[in-house]
């Protein structure tokens, strides 16, 4: 029987998709993802979700939030992402060789003082729990408060309290450093900084994509004094953004992936908050994304700003679900 983690408010739902037959050779994710529970091992799970691979499996969680970008002045909508990426996902053909858990979500519900906060250690919890028990997690926002959480739950793991270096690669158009009077889809890097400073460490912390022009001074000045490496989106050549990637790595022993889908140009990715007027094409981030899963030193990755109701076709869900199949490979 499914038994759901502490701080989970929302079971995970049954997956959906095209039915061509139980064989493995048809199976799609809506047939492979189980759901979650925990002390439950996987033989008794089901055959269709047993990892033959010995890979570590890998944990679906839901972060229903808007009230990061509400406080950050954007468009509302990006609670509702974690189901649209969950819909994209389900009737793709699985080819992975890994065990793919669903444990649920974690929701932000009103806008009332602390609830932000309250609702990211709560997912940050589940984070580390998750971690601590040898998956790979996977956290689907929400605006990018979402990386706030996932910083929580990373930096609660046993994997950071061993002393492993922590590395966090953003894919996005902006810093995210903005120094505000309340946490936001703004501030979740600053704050992070501010935490690896309390705690005796410096954050390294390094950015693909930055649109120049929709970044203050300020945020150029704050990235300078915090040592972050980026790479604007107009020198985002294959070639380029490798090297900036491979060197990052070389510097990390465990990395936290987060994408904001607002890297991507508005024609790939219209159903953001702030839609990119230029963007870096999707090829690159693929690859990088191909890069980061083969360097084994992925720890944890999250998925941050689509909003489904400014979406096209779904087109950026889809985009999102394409992404996870190929970090997730």
């Amino acid at each position: 029987m499914y038994s759901a983690l502490p701080s989970i408010d929302v079971p995970p739902q049954p997956w959906t998709g095209r039915f061509d037959g139980d064989a493995q050779e048809h199976r799609r994710w809506w047939q492979a993802v189980a759901p979650y529970s925990p002390g439950v091992s996987l033989g008794e799970i089901s055959d269709a979700a047993a990892d033959a691979s010995g890979r570590r499996p890998a944990v679906v969680v839901g972060f229903r939030c808007d009230e990061g970008v509400r406080r950050n002045k954007g468009r509302l909508g990006a609670a509702a992402a974690p189901a649209a990426i969950r819909a994209q996902l389900g009737p793709l053909a699985y080819h992975l060789d890994r065990t793919v858990f669903d444990a649920g979500d974690v929701a932000v519900v009103d806008d009332t003082p602390g609830v932000l906060e309250e609702g990211q250690k709560r997912a940050g919890h589940v984070v580390s729990q998750l971690l601590d028990a040898g998956n790979l997690t996977v956290l689907l926002g929400g605006g990018h408060e979402t990386a706030y959480a996932s910083y929580l739950g990373v930096a609660g793991s046993a994997a950071l309290r061993s002393g492993k270096r922590l590395g966090v690669l953003n894919l996005d158009a902006h810093f995210d450093l903005r120094d505000a009077p309340e946490p936001s889809s703004g501030t979740p890097f600053l704050q992070m900084a501010n935490a690896e400073a309390a705690a005796g460490r410096e954050l390294k912390y390094a950015v693909v994509g930055i649109s120049e022009p929709n970044n203050t001074r300020t945020l150029f000045n704050t990235a300078a004094r915090l040592g972050v490496d980026y790479l604007l989106d107009e020198d985002c050549s294959p070639e380029a953004t490798s090297a900036f990637v491979a060197s990052f790595l070389e510097q990390v022993d465990a990395l936290y992936l987060t994408i904001d889908l607002d890297v991507l140009p508005a024609s790939v990715a219209p159903g953001v908050s702030a839609p990119a007027a230029y963007g870096v094409p999707l090829p690159v981030i693929t690859a990088v994304c191909r890069q980061v899963a083969a360097s084994g030193k992925l720890l944890h990755l999250d998925v941050a700003e689509l909003n489904p109701e400014f979406d096209v076709d779904s087109r950026t869900a889809k985009v999102a679900a394409r992404l996870l199949t190929t970090l997730l490979s």
